[in-house]
Formats: C-alpha cells, structure tokens, sequence
C-alpha cells in the first residue's frame, strides 16, 4: 500500500483533507510544556500531568506506529458569521456545535477508512479524534493540511479553518508530505478582533508568535469552565452561549470558504441564534434530551444556564428581567450568581 492508495481512499470516505507524516515526535511538544506552564491551559486538569507528557510522540499511544494519518473534515455551512449578526436578544452558538457532535461523526469516517485499508493490507492503528494525547494540529501542519495561524486554529489555503480533525496512528510504513508553510504574513485581524485580548504573543523567535490563553477565551468560558466567569470579563462574552468564532469570523482565508452539504452539520436545536428566554425556561431534563448528541451537552446544564444568563444581561434588553429573576430564584448557586449580575446589568440601563 502507498500514500497515494490511502489518500483516495480517504477522500471516497468524504474527508476533505488528508495528508501523512512520520510517527517521531512533535517538535511542538517543547512549547506545549512553556504552554502549560504560563497557565494558558486554565483548568483544564485534562491537558496536564501524564497527558500532557504523552501528547508529544503517538508511539506513546501505539507503540508501533510508523506513520500518522492526518485528516479533515470540513463543516462549514451556508449560515452567516457571528460578526454579521446583530440581534442581542438571540443567543450565539459556535459554528461546530450545530449540528451533531463531531467525535461520532469523524469516528464513524475513520473506522470505515481503516476498514477499506484493511482489505489493502494487514497492520496495527489507533483512532484519535480530539479527546486523545495528541497535539493534533502539530501532526496535520506536519502532514500538509494546513499551517497554524496567528489564532492558532489549521488554516488550510481553501477551505479555510472550519475543519475538524482526527487522526490515524498505523504501523504502516507510508511516505509522509511535506509541511505546509504558514501563510498569516503581518495579518492581525484575529488577534485585534478578540473582544478579551485572549491571543498573546509568545515572543519566540521560532515557533508560534501567539498562542491562546484559555483564561481570556470566551470558548473556555461558555463550554470548559465549571466556575463563575470573572466578573470585569462578562461584558465581552456578548450574546455568546457556546463557544466563540470571533477569531475564525474574521480571518481572511474564510472568506470565500466552501460549505458542506453534510447534514450531520446543519443547524439543529435553534442553531446557531436561539431565543435566551426559551433557553433559560428549559428544565434539566429537556436540556438533557434537547442536546443528547450534540456538543452542547459538554457545558452541562448549569454551565449553559449560567451562559444564557450572561448573554441576557448583555443584551440590555428588559423584557429579560422577568426570565433572569426566575433564573436566580433556581437553587444552583452558580445560575443565580449571574442571573443577579445580569439583572442588575439591565436595571442599570433601563430609564
């Protein structure tokens, strides 16, 4: 079997991208740990410990590996940017949480493309979606698919950002692509376009030249945080609910990105701008159905009330005193606690 064979077969799986690298280790692994050392990773206890010391050689995941399969599925779709819209009565869900939760859908790609390999030849893999010990970007900027940009995202010249990716370890012997070179040049757009300032130079002179700190991200906020969002930062949430693609909105290489006609990624659940009072009325049990199989679910219940609250008190909006009152009568400390901050945000605009 050769790269080419894997390639073709990969695309007939639907994925959009697809490139190959050496299994060696991630040169990036080096700034990963200064990553996590300066507390960019916020509380993500994920990205620590053990973790964090196997995510920079896959052959800490399968010791055979000899090859990395890098690929991507685009999920664009044919919605606007969050930076056209401008009703602050409606909630903003990030672009990827549309639709179903991308793990399942980029498994189930995978598995059928390691089935056709497998009528190819014999071998050992692991599949790597997201959740395992792999610095993901690092293998597919290595592969060919993309280089990373100022916001830290894959950017590929085509298709842009919006892409999700995973990756194949396999025991196969495959000749890998060559690096795909950056292509941000002095643009700024995305780190002057975050509302918290949460792109932050690195100040090497090797390397990335910005890295994201979680503790500034409006992303980390509305889906990884299980606390209270700090209080001078609330005000720059906006009417985000989940997530943030502020960064990626304005990138210029997502101008004229194509879109997908996969329906696993079409807007769902009132996507991509919900009413908040709808959401805040919603009982635990109807959040739970309601986001069974979709990203969302990762914010919980409460994280995701305390969100809609937020985006409440943002909008300025009267007409959401009553829903935040009812909010903060709730018995979790967490909802009332924001619930209080937005009613008094309103109460102090309203004559």
């Amino acid at each position: 079997m050769n790269s080419a064979q894997v390639k073709e077969l990969a695309r007939g799986c639907g994925f959009h991208l697809v490139g190959i690298t050496g299994a060696q280790p991630a040169a990036e692994a080096d700034y990963y740990a200064q990553w996590l050392a300066q507390g960019y990773g916020g509380g993500m206890a994920y990205l620590y410990g053990r973790r964090a010391e196997m995510r920079g050689d896959v052959r800490a995941l399968l010791p055979s590996a000899r090859s990395v399969i890098s690929l991507g599925l685009l999920y664009n779709t044919a919605h606007p940017y969050s930076t056209h819209w401008e009703d602050r009565d409606l909630g903003w869900i990030s672009r990827y949480a549309w639709g179903e939760d991308y793990h399942a859908v980029m498994r189930s790609g995978m598995q059928e493309l390691v089935r056709r390999l497998r009528a190819l030849a014999c071998f050992e893999h692991k599949i790597c979606v997201d959740t395992s010990a792999v610095l993901e970007r690092a293998y597919a900027q290595r592969a060919g698919l993309g280089w990373i940009g100022h916001n830290t995202c894959l950017i590929d010249q085509k298709i842009g950002s919006w892409v999700f990716l995973g990756e194949i370890l396999t025991s196969l012997e495959l000749a890998p692509d060559a690096p795909a070179p950056f292509r941000c040049g002095t643009c700024r757009r995305c780190i002057e376009a975050c509302p918290t300032e949460a792109l932050v130079p690195t100040g090497r002179s090797t390397g990335p030249a910005y890295a994201l700190d979680a503790r500034l991200c409006i992303s980390y906020w509305t889906i990884e945080l299980r606390d209270s969002v700090p209080e001078p930062l609330r005000e720059q949430a906006g009417a985000w609910i989940f997530g943030c693609d502020i960064c990626q909105d304005v990138c210029p290489w997502n101008r004229r990105a194509p879109s997908t006609a996969d329906p696993a990624f079409s807007p769902r659940g009132g996507a991509p701008a919900p009413p908040l009072d709808k959401l805040a009325a919603i009982s635990e049990a109807e959040f739970t159905e309601m986001f069974r199989s979709s990203p969302l679910a990762r914010a919980r219940y409460s994280g995701f009330l305390r969100n809609v609250a937020v985006a409440m008190g943002n909008s300025g909006n009267p007409r959401f005193l009553e829903p935040l009152r009812k909010l903060a009568e709730r018995g979790d400390e967490l909802v009332r606690e924001h619930s209080l901050w937005a009613l008094e945000r309103i109460q102090s605009v309203v004559p």
